[in-house]
């Protein structure tokens, strides 16, 4: 999945950085629709990503301009785009605001770097209206700080905090911001050690949350903490065992499934998929490489279980699919996706209906964001 740029609250209720919003125009082809940020940079390696869609179609993402800031955006289901920067990020290459996640009601999550390179998270409610805050214990040094992951649907955010010795732990938010940190168990201490060393935190509408944690030897763990607090690891069972390796959860839905990635001992990528009731099922999609570093991603989980990623192949090009709960692929390649060694197709979310949305990399490795309504896969 993905890998996202960078890793005494302070309540700023009325002030809004929405840079514009404005009708869009789409591009629709084959039945997808794919559209730039107002902004993006058309140069290597910037443009347009895709962090999500909510059950009402709204897709939240950033998009890397010519100067390689990052800065957030909203789309809404009838193609206005609004651009936000969160207050305190500064606008140097590699800094920006990166919304990670949104709910039905239009709270979005994410984090922003300041210029000394440090991380601090953001709630922006559906007005535009920001409240940015740290978890203490948080980190004072470049790339340090607060990483907000989701937001679940009662304003529940979930995330890491990375400490002075750059180790990681999680942290739940509730709605009224109180926060409480956790680590699971067997986490390491240490350097790009813990909690969520992978960024991701899945929350489902019931405050479960998963994620992965990397113990003192750098092998990656799945666990599950429910809304009480209680915490549940787990491993696939072809997972390697060395630094680098084992098993990332990347979301869970509403009815505790849980999908996510395994690496392997020879650094091959495979998807998996948790039952509610634990059992455990690897899958690899069609076309996926099997040498190192190459396989199938995962990426998202809706209601349905149905999931979303993609596969980077023999020839590390990357493809979508779509898994459906009995099994069923169906792969996806937008048009104008480019074909060489790191470009091709990203899908990242699909919401209740089945609508995909991701980003592409084209023939210039210039990134853009993309819709496919169900009907049309």
């Amino acid at each position: 999945m993905r890998r996202f740029p960078g890793i005494t609250a302070t309540l700023l209720a009325g002030m809004m950085s929405v840079a514009w919003s404005q009708p869009h125009h789409d591009k629709k082809q084959h039945g997808v629709v794919s559209f730039d940020a107002p902004g993006a940079g058309t140069q290597p390696f910037q443009g347009t990503f895709v962090a999500g869609i909510a059950d009402n179609g709204a897709i939240i993402g950033w998009f890397i301009d010519g100067g390689g800031v990052s800065h957030g955006f909203l789309r809404e289901p009838n193609g206005t785009i609004a651009t936000f920067d969160a207050p305190g990020a500064a606008a140097a290459l590699n800094q920006g605001t990166i919304p990670f996640g949104m709910n039905a009601s239009r709270l979005t999550t994410g984090y922003y770097v300041d210029g000394a390179g440090i991380n601090h998270s953001f709630l922006r409610d559906q007005h535009g209206n920001f409240t940015t805050f740290d978890v203490p214990g948080a980190g004072p040094n470049p790339g340090d700080g607060t990483v907000a992951g989701n937001i679940g649907s009662g304003g529940e955010i979930s995330g890491l905090y990375i400490d002075e010795q750059g180790a990681t732990h999680g942290f739940v938010r509730d709605a009224v911001g109180n926060v409480t940190a956790f680590d699971a168990p067997g986490a390491g201490s240490g350097l790009s050690q813990g909690t969520d060393t992978a960024i991701f935190f899945g929350m489902n509408p019931s405050g479960a949350v998963t994620a992965a944690y990397s113990d003192s030897a750098g092998v990656y763990h799945g666990f599950v903490r429910a809304a009480d607090g209680a915490i549940g690891t787990f491993d696939l069972a072809g997972a390697g065992t060395s630094a680098g390796q084992g098993t990332l959860p990347v979301g869970i839905n509403p009815d505790g499934s849980i999908a996510g990635i395994y690496m392997d001992s020879a650094n091959v990528h495979h998807g998996f998929e948790r039952a509610p009731d634990g059992t455990l099922s690897a899958f690899d999609a069609p076309g996926a490489g099997i040498g190192p570093y190459e396989g199938t991603f995962v990426a998202s989980i809706n209601a349905a279980a149905t999931l979303a990623g993609w596969i980077e192949d023999a020839g590390d090009v990357h493809h979508g699919y779509v898994r459906t709960a009995d099994g069923a692929f169906t792969m996806v390649d937008i048009p104008g996706a480019g074909t060489n060694a790191g470009q091709g197709t990203f899908p990242v979310g699909i919401d209740p209906s089945g609508t995909l949305t991701g980003w592409y990399a084209d023939a210039n490795s210039v990134f853009h964001a993309f819709i496919i309504p169900k009907n049309a896969l």
